[in-house]
């Protein structure tokens, strides 16, 4: 008979164990709960429902990592093998666990952010607006058009707001 694989989400509930076998495999034990949400017509809301108890086990670098990555209150994935059902728990042999990202952010080792995210963040205050000095051309930033577009601007412009030549000294026409 083949075991049955499921895959249950709940709570880490307590601490994970972890011991070693007499060869130096990790195994972990922990508890998960799952509370399913029910819908009750008559008082038209969502109300829990009898909740189910799981006894999880995993072994080798599984085990290891669960230990190091899993504690009380995190909610989890776990897709593993029914291996018994007894004392109101169901037992799983867990081939996989997954971190639930329905409430929290987790990062890998390789999305690890930058020292900076950690820095308080600051309101910034808006720029205060620099009258520019035809002597001194504003230095050339993201968002400051070039020094050649401002003096084409300020000698180039009809009275309706329109340049009337393109950079390049040719006429600007509208339509055909």
């Amino acid at each position: 008979m083949a075991l049955s694989v499921t895959h249950v989400c709940g709570t880490v509930t307590g601490d994970v164990e972890v011991r070693f076998t007499e060869s130096g495999v990790a195994v972990c034990r922990f508890r998960l709960t799952d509370t399913p949400a029910q819908w009750d017509a008559a008082a038209q809301r969502w109300r829990d429902g009898t909740p189910i108890h799981y006894v999880c086990t995993a072994w080798r670098g599984l085990a290891r990592n669960a230990a190091e990555s899993l504690v009380n209150g995190v909610d989890i994935l776990v897709k593993g093998r029914i291996t018994e059902i007894r004392d109101n728990a169901v037992y799983l042999s867990a081939d996989d666990i997954g971190i639930s990202l329905r409430k929290r952010i987790a990062y890998t080792e390789t999305s690890l952010p930058s020292p900076a995210a950690a820095a308080p963040v600051t309101p910034h205050s808006p720029p205060t607006p620099a009258s520019p000095s035809p002597s001194h051309p504003a230095a050339r930033r993201p968002g400051n058009p070039p020094a050649w577009w401002e003096k084409r601007r300020s000698s180039g412009w009809t009275d309706n707001g329109t340049p009337s030549a393109a950079a390049d000294g040719i006429p600007l026409h509208a339509g055909g």
